[in-house]
């Protein structure tokens, strides 16, 4: 049996269901082995390995003697939460419209931290159907208590608030617990020390916004066990710390409880540029809250624009305590390699708290976000994660487990399963969905983790028609990508072939870069190669490893990729995508 009847033979039995008397089931799958042996294959793409390697100028030399790199999760990993269940620390981020959902990372030391799991990651738990891909499911939060975990969310336009739980940061998560009653966005937890649990979101203040990004901050107690409000919500923050000022998006709330105070902590002035974050104190839990007079705790919008190798927006912080009792902060922060251009997404950064006449300080003014931190946690661990997360690495899957690791995703939820590893080999059928359609097509996908980045691939692809096309795709959204892919062109000639699309108005499939014809029938062997430099990306190919690569195409705008042309809150990823022609 061939790898293409292998694969053809899992999604049958995904799709099959056994019913009826045993006449009934032996006339059936009669039937169905003669529809199976009239059919035409599906057609699937293999790919026998893939290669990230990312290098930028920022992390040479690497960590500092006894400290670390930043950000420490570099790449698209936006609102970070944190939290500690004993000697261990756990944090999740943001993944919005991508499944599986909610990476739950582990680490001994707040630096090195390895993905041990997902919190959204079966079909059922949340529908992203019909959702832009920074739609879906936004800042999450995690706390640890009296031995479960507790991750609070959005699935923004597609359920509203829930909570999930597991004993296992691992999995499995509990199907979401949702919560009508609590409006808006960022829902997070505050266990207090009497027994009473708490919940905070972000919603329009009391009689409605008076200006654009107008929003407060809530909380309300709630029942421990189904988490419906037991009390009636209260307005913490009213649009910020200086209302006559009118500061925009308060979010992000958290509460901790440190020397009999109760410390809340938002953003405020939304993810760009401008964003920071401030804390205010309280003896109630419910307040009155009092800001700190020197807040910001943390921005970088101080700074001057033209400073070298800037990290900016900064802000959407989370606070834990080491086993040493120092305070950490890990919070949000891009890496733009020209003004606000940035490929990478939001990333996951660390850095020490201090805390001064009572307040804790993340950042002093005109303080600089470092590459290099100096001071390391309690219990640093010197050796890194199997699968770097931070710094210069190269990283090669092989294919040759029984499953893919945690970190590759794909667009919104699968609800069947057209993917598989067998004999050293990922198969991905080509389903007539395109990656521009806005559904949910065959592509699994990594990030971009480095400004200068390279992501190579081995596919082996027989394309049955000119929409057949199989390949390595770097991709932004639905609307923004590059795809490079064996074809067919409208002779009927097999080619390697370059597209784009560069916005909604842009048909789905996007605009034919380049193309060349091969000289193959049937089954094709390449490797394709796409390195970026920047808001520079180029594209080549060969047919073996004997051969040099040949250039498709160098220097096509990057920054189409960037969040600042793409919108949204993703970053970019590198995908294996497999397309057959629409049904």
């Amino acid at each position: 049996m061939t790898r293409y009847h292998m694969l053809a033979g899992l999604m049958t039995a995904v799709l099959a269901g056994c019913t009826g008397s045993p006449a009934e089931t032996e006339n059936t799958a009669e039937a169905e082995q003669q529809t199976a042996a009239a059919a035409p294959v599906p057609a699937t793409a293999v790919f026998d390995w893939f290669e990230y390697s990312g290098e930028d100028k920022a992390f040479e030399g690497g960590a500092p003697d006894g400290g670390y790199l930043n950000p420490v999760l570099a790449g698209f990993y936006p609102d970070p939460s944190v939290t500690r269940a004993g000697d261990t620390y756990y944090l999740v981020t943001s993944t919005f419209s991508y499944f599986p959902g909610i990476p739950v990372m582990e680490s001994k030391d707040l630096v090195n931290w390895t993905q041990i799991g997902n919190v959204i990651d079966r079909p059922g738990m949340l529908d992203f159907d019909g959702l832009g891909l920074s739609r879906g499911v936004f800042a999450p939060t995690i706390e640890f208590h009296d031995g479960m975990f507790y991750v609070a969310n959005t699935c923004v336009d597609c359920g509203g608030n829930f909570i999930v739980t597991a004993t296992d940061p691992a999995g499995p998560w509990s199907d979401p617990i949702w919560t009508p009653e609590v409006g808006g966005i960022d829902p997070s937890l505050f266990f207090d020390e009497d027994g009473k649990v708490w919940m905070m979101n972000n919603d329009e203040p009391e009689g409605g916004s008076t200006y654009d990004g107008h929003r407060a901050i809530w909380i309300r107690e709630v029942d421990p066990q189904t988490f419906e409000s037991i009390s009636e919500p209260v307005m913490i923050i009213d649009g910020g710390v200086r209302p006559e000022d009118k500061p925009i998006w308060i979010e992000g709330p958290h509460i901790y409880k440190v020397d009999g105070w109760y410390y809340l902590s938002a953003a405020e002035g939304g993810t760009a540029v401008d964003h920071s974050q401030v804390v205010l104190r309280a003896k109630s839990v419910t307040g009155p809250y009092t800001p700190f007079e020197g807040n910001p705790v943390l921005t970088q919008r101080d700074l001057p624009e033209d400073r070298p190798n800037p990290i900016t927006s900064v802000g959407h912080a989370d606070l834990v305590q080491d086993a040493d009792g120092q305070w950490w902060a890990t919070f949000l922060g891009v890496r733009p390699y020209e003004g606000d251009f940035y490929n990478t997404g939001r990333e996951t950064f660390l850095l020490p708290v201090e805390w001064t006449d009572g307040w804790p300080i993340i950042t002093e003014a005109q303080e600089t976000v470092p590459y290099r931190v100096g001071q390391k946690p309690a219990s640093l661990d010197t050796e890194p994660a199997a699968i770097p997360l931070s710094g210069n690495f190269t990283v090669r899957a092989d294919f040759d487990a029984e499953a893919l690791p945690p970190h590759w995703m794909t667009l919104r939820v699968p609800q069947t399963r057209w993917w598989d590893m067998t004999d050293g080999s990922l198969l991905i059928e080509a389903r007539p969905v395109a990656l521009g359609a806005g559904l949910q097509p065959s592509v699994l996908a990594r990030r971009q983790q480095h400004q200068s980045a390279e992501a190579t691939t081995a596919v082996r692809f027989n394309p049955a028609s000119p929409a057949a096309e199989a390949g390595l795709t770097v991709l932004q959204n639905d609307a923004h990508f590059y795809a490079l892919g064996i074809g067919k062109n409208e002779a009927g000639e097999t080619v390697i072939r370059l597209r784009k699309r560069t916005g909604d108005q842009s048909p789905v499939a996007g605009e034919t870069i380049a193309e060349t014809p091969i000289d193959v029938d049937g089954e094709v062997s390449a490797e394709l190669r796409i390195t970026a430099q920047g808001d520079a990306y180029d594209f080549s190919y060969r047919l073996s490893p004997e051969n040099d690569w040949t250039v498709m195409a160098e220097g096509l705008d990057g920054k189409m990729l960037s969040t600042r042309t793409a919108g949204g809150f993703v970053g970019a990823v590198f995908g294996l995508y497999a397309e057959a022609a629409p049904a």
